[in-house]
């Protein structure tokens, strides 16, 4: 996956949005105001996304491509590096999973309005 297919398919999660505000140099995806995604405009061979813990450390020990999150709490983020390593269904997974982390935690009324459901 490259970075515009990782933009696009971030994109077409319901309520995302895009941003810079770390600079020019890091391109967030957020719903709901929070942040899902972050990644490198200078080295997008890699993102950061939320993860379980649980599911984080079983990541780490199957994929050398997952790594603690780079910048960030790594008991809940992981980088991911897109180099071929990994199968683009798997880094679509990643990436579906830290959306839904990050979605479940807005309060009920945001996320409702998100999904469209009541």
């Amino acid at each position: 996956m490259n970075i515009e297919d990782l933009r696009d398919y971030c994109l077409s999660k319901p309520g995302t949005s895009e941003g810079l505000p770390f600079g020019e140099q890091t391109l967030v995806f957020k719903v709901g105001d929070k942040i899902f995604l972050l990644i490198g405009l200078e080295e997008a061979n890699r993102f950061n996304a939320k993860c379980d813990p649980e599911r984080a450390i079983e990541l780490r020990e199957q994929h050398h491509e997952i790594i603690p999150g780079f910048h960030m709490n790594k008991k809940h983020w992981n980088t991911v590096y897109m180099d071929g390593g990994l199968k683009q269904g798997l880094i679509r997974e990643l990436i579906d999973h830290s959306y839904e982390l990050v979605l479940a935690s807005l309060p009920k009324n945001l996320r409702e309005s998100i999904t469209g459901n009541s």
